[in-house]
C-alpha cells in the first residue's frame, strides 16, 4: 500500500543563512526554511506526536506526513493564524495546524473506518484514513493566506500563495474587505502546493474516503460525514487551547452527533440482538404506542456495542446511560420526569412479570413501514413508580431462564478516569503541547496499586502481595503463540484475542495518555484493572459468569488471563509492575502486567513510550 511512496524526492532545500536581519528594510521580515521553521522545541515535540500517532517507520512517516508538514512550514512562514482571535502572533499560523494534526489524529484513534465496513475493509483502508484526516485538519485554514492576507515582497510586487513559497524578504498586513468565510472555499487554490501527486493517486483509490476529502477541500463540511466531523473538533481544541480553554470540552463530540450514536446504536441492536414480543422473557415488547425496552438489558448491550465500535465516553453506570438518553430526548420520561418506569407485561399465553422499563417512541427506531407487529399481549403501566438508579432488569433470555432472580443494580466502573483534567496555560504562556494532551485525554490518578487477582480471590494472601511465585506451572516461554482460535465465550484466551484484535484495528490506542496497553521495557504492558474492565464492558455476559463466583465482572477476566501465564512476574512472585508516567509538572503512577512477549501483541512492535519508565 505504502510502495508508492518509496520513490525517491528531492530533499526539502536549506536556505543558506541570510545576513542578519538588522540588514533589512524596517518592517520586512526573512523567509526562512521548513528546517529553521520546525525547529523550535514545542514545534519539535508537536512533530514527534503526530509520529507517534501514525504507527509508521520514520523513512514512512517521512514521506507522508514530514513533507506536507514542511511545505506548509514553508508557505506559511511567520503568518498568525487570526488577527485578533486565535494564534493571533507571527507563527500562530503554523502552530496552529500542527496542532490541530496532532489533535485530529488523537480522535482518529477512536474511531473505525471507513463506518460499516468489515474488519478487513477497515485494516486494509486504516493507513489511507489516517493520512486524509491529518491532510484534511493541515488544509483546513491554508486559504486564509490566500484571501485574508496581503502580501508585499521587498522589491514592490505582490506574492500570492500559488505563486509557491516565499523566497524575498515580505511584509503583510490582513485585507479590510476580506469575507470571513471566503477561506474556506479557496483551499483547493493550495492543496496542489501540500500534496504530491503520488499521495493524491494513493488517495484517490478509497472510494469512501475520497469522497469526504473531497468535500473537506472545498471546505463543505457539512457533507465530509466523519472527516469533517474530526477536522472540526480538533480545530475547536486548538482554539482553546491558545485561548486558554479546556481542549477536552472542546473537542467533546456536539449533541446531535451523540444523539445520532446513540440512536444508530439502539436501531443495531433492535434489528441484530434484542429480542421483541416474545411470549414469555423478553428483551422489550412494542406495543401501539410504545417501544418497551428492559432498561438493564439494553444500557449493558448498548454500552458494550458502542465500545465495540471504537465510541468511548459511554457512562459505565446504567443510570448514567439512562440520563444520556433521557436528555438526548430519546426516552420518554415519566409523569415525575424519570427515565424508568415499571409496568407488568401479560402475554397471550397468560405469562406475566413485572419490570423495569424504558419507553420510546417507535418512529426514532423504525419508518412507517418496517415497524414490526405489535405485541400481542399487553403493557400495563404500574401505579409506584421506578426509581432512574433502578437497574433491576431481567437479563436477556439467552442468558437465564429465570428473569425474576438477577434483579440488581450492574456495577460501575470504577476509578479509572479519576484524574481531575489540567486546564492549558494561558494564551500568552506558550502552551506546551504534552501538557495540553494529558489535559486532552485525561491519565487517572491510580494512587493505590491494584491487587493481584489471587489476593483479590481470596486465593492468596493480599498483605503486601507476598504471592509465591507459582510450582505447579512453569511460566510459558515468551515465545509463547496466543490461541489463534478463540473461543465465543469469554475466557483468558478470547480476552488476549480481544485485545489483539482491537490493537490491530485501532479501536484500542496504544502508548497514549488514556491507553490501556503501552510498550515499555521492549515489552507490552497491560493497565491493571482498566484493561479487564474494557473487556467486561464489551462482553456483559462476563457479569454471570463471575457472580457464579462471587466476583466482579473485571476480577473474573484478570483471573482467567493471569491462568495463562502469559505475562512475567517479579523477582518475588508478584504479578503487577509500577510505572511512573512523567510529564511537564505531572507525575502520575500506572500499574499492570508485563507480557512475556511483546509479539503476543504486535506483529512490528512500536517503539517503547517515552513518558513511561518500569520501576524496579
Amino acid at each position: 500500500m505504502l510502495s508508492l511512496f518509496q520513490r525517491k524526492r528531492p530533499a526539502v532545500a536549506t536556505a543558506p543563512t541570510p545576513p542578519p536581519a538588522s540588514d533589512l528594510p524596517k518592517g520586512l521580515m526573512r523567509p526562512e526554511s521548513a528546517a529553521s521553521l520546525l525547529a523550535t522545541p514545542r514545534r519539535q515535540k508537536l512533530l514527534e506526536h503526530i509520529w507517534q500517532r501514525t504507527s509508521l517507520s520514520r523513512k514512512q512517516f517521512a514521506t507522508l506526513y514530514r513533507a506536507p508538514l514542511e511545505r506548509y512550514a514553508e508557505l506559511v512562514q511567520a503568518f498568525p493564524a487570526s488577527e485578533a482571535h486565535h494564534h493571533a502572533y507571527p507563527g500562530g499560523m503554523l502552530d496552529h495546524g500542527l496542532e490541530i494534526v496532532a489533535y485530529a489524529l488523537k480522535l482518529r484513534q477512536s474511531h473505525l473506518l471507513p463506518i460499516g465496513a468489515s474488519p478487513e475493509d477497515q485494516a486494509a483502508q486504516s493507513e489511507a484514513w489516517t493520512a486524509a484526516v491529518a491532510y484534511a485538519a493541515l488544509l483546513h485554514d491554508i486559504g486564509k493566506i490566500a484571501v485574508d492576507l496581503h502580501v508585499e515582497l521587498s522589491d514592490g510586487s505582490l506574492w500570492h500563495p500559488w505563486h509557491g513559497p516565499l523566497h524575498q524578504p515580505y511584509r503583510f498586513r490582513y485585507r479590510d474587505d476580506r469575507e470571513y468565510r471566503l477561506h474556506s472555499a479557496a483551499t483547493g487554490l493550495l492543496y496542489r502546493q501540500l500534496l504530491d501527486r503520488d499521495a493524491l493517486d494513493w488517495l484517490s483509490g478509497y472510494p469512501d474516503l475520497w469522497g469526504p476529502l473531497l468535500y473537506v477541500l472545498a471546505g463543505q463540511y457539512e457533507h465530509a460525514g466523519v472527516l469533517g466531523e474530526l477536522v472540526v473538533q480538533a480545530d475547536r481544541a486548538s482554539v482553546a487551547q491558545e485561548l486558554g480553554g479546556d481542549p477536552a470540552r472542546a473537542m467533546a463530540a456536539p449533541k446531535h452527533a451523540l444523539q445520532r450514536k446513540l440512536l444508530d446504536g439502539l436501531r443495531y441492536l433492535l434489528k441484530e440482538e434484542l429480542k421483541l414480543n416474545q411470549p414469555e422473557a423478553s428483551d422489550g415488547w412494542l406495543t401501539e404506542d410504545a417501544l418497551w425496552l428492559v432498561s438493564k438489558t439494553v444500557s449493558d448491550k448498548l454500552r458494550a456495542h458502542l465500545l465495540s465500535e471504537g465510541i468511548d465516553g459511554i457512562p459505565t453506570n446504567n443510570t448514567a446511560v439512562f440520563n444520556v438518553l433521557q436528555d438526548h430526548g430519546i426516552l420518554q420520561p415519566t409523569s415525575d420526569g424519570k427515565a424508568v418506569w415499571r409496568a407488568t407485561v401479560t402475554s397471550a399465553t397468560g405469562w406475566s412479570h413485572s419490570f423495569t422499563l424504558l419507553r420510546l417512541a417507535p418512529a426514532l427506531i423504525w419508518e412507517s413501514g418496517e415497524r414490526p407487529a405489535p405485541f400481542a399481549g399487553a403493557v400495563a403501566i404500574d401505579g409506584t413508580p421506578a426509581d432512574n438508579n433502578a437497574d433491576a432488569l431481567v437479563p436477556s433470555p439467552a442468558m437465564t431462564a429465570k428473569p425474576a432472580t438477577d434483579d440488581q443494580k450492574s456495577l460501575p466502573w470504577e476509578g479509572v478516569d479519576a484524574a481531575t483534567p489540567v486546564h492549558p496555560p494561558a494564551a500568552h504562556a506558550a502552551p506546551d503541547v504534552m501538557e495540553d494532551l494529558l489535559a486532552m485525554v485525561g491519565i487517572g490518578d491510580l494512587l493505590v496499586p491494584q491487587q493481584d487477582a489471587e489476593a483479590v480471590s481470596g486465593d492468596a494472601p493480599a498483605a503486601g502481595f507476598q504471592t509465591p511465585p507459582s510450582t505447579s506451572m512453569a511460566p510459558v516461554p515468551s515465545s509463547a503463540p496466543v490461541p489463534t482460535s478463540s473461543p465465543a465465550q469469554p475466557s483468558g484466551e478470547h480476552f488476549m484475542a480481544w485485545l489483539k484484535q482491537g490493537i490491530a484495528t485501532r479501536r484500542l490506542v496504544i502508548n497514549d495518555a488514556k491507553a490501556l496497553v503501552h510498550t515499555v521495557g521492549d515489552t507490552a504492558y497491560l493497565v491493571s484493572p482498566g484493561v479487564f474492565q474494557r473487556y467486561a464492558q464489551e462482553h456483559p455476559q462476563v457479569g454471570t459468569l463471575a457472580k457464579q463466583e462471587n466476583q466482579q465482572d473485571w476480577q473474573w477476566v484478570q483471573k482467567r488471563f493471569e491462568r495463562l501465564q502469559l505475562h512475567r512476574k517479579k523477582p518475588r512472585g508478584l504479578n503487577i509492575w509500577t510505572c511512573d508516567v512523567t510529564g511537564p509538572r505531572k507525575s502520575r503512577r500506572l500499574y499492570g502486567y508485563l507480557l512475556h512477549d511483546v509479539r503476543l501483541l504486535f506483529a512490528e512492535p512500536p517503539p517503547n513510550n517515552p513518558y513511561l519508565s518500569l520501576l524496579a
